[in-house]
């Protein structure tokens, strides 16, 4: 007899969404099996990481070998930060995926850093001697857009 009104909503608790599962089976069921794939990409993404750490330990060793022993030049350091930067940037996407699964958390900041931490890779470990000066421009350009939508974001709090 008392039947639930069309506009009333109950929070899943598996989703975070607000959704009328009984209207919506479907929707249900597809955001649960793509919170399971969240999670799946959480460990795989762990997993890179490890992996990852190994490689700089590994180039890093390789390196610190090579004649003339416990000398690094210019080009080996740069090849260190960017696996460094890339290991990192790893990191910074498994975090995306943990509070992907968080329904309090506003991902737009994590994604604006995350984009910042890579842009700032690719900068660290460009060859400015066979690039041209417009790809230059262009990724001070992202690098800009993306410090102001960050600043906003972070002010908007």
């Amino acid at each position: 007899m008392h039947e639930k009104p069309a506009e009333t909503f109950e929070r899943d608790p598996e989703e975070g969404l607000r959704i009328d599962e009984e209207a919506e089976p479907l929707i249900h069921w597809l955001h649960v099996v793509i919170r399971y794939c969240a999670r799946v990409l959480a460990v795989l993404m762990t997993a890179v990481i490890i992996w990852s750490v190994i490689d700089v330990g590994w180039v890093l060793y390789n390196q610190l070998i090579t004649p003339p022993v416990g000398l690094l030049n210019v080009s080996d350091i740069l090849a260190l930060f960017g696996a460094f930067m890339a290991t990192l940037i790893a990191i910074e996407l498994f975090i995306n995926i943990v509070l992907y699964l968080r329904n309090d958390v506003l991902h737009v900041k994590l994604v604006m850093a995350t984009a910042l931490m890579a842009i700032a890779r690719k900068v660290i470990v460009l060859d400015y001697n066979t690039i041209e000066p417009q790809y230059i421009w262009a990724t001070a350009a992202v690098i800009l857009a993306l410090s102001i939508g960050y600043w906003l974001v972070a002010i908007k709090r």
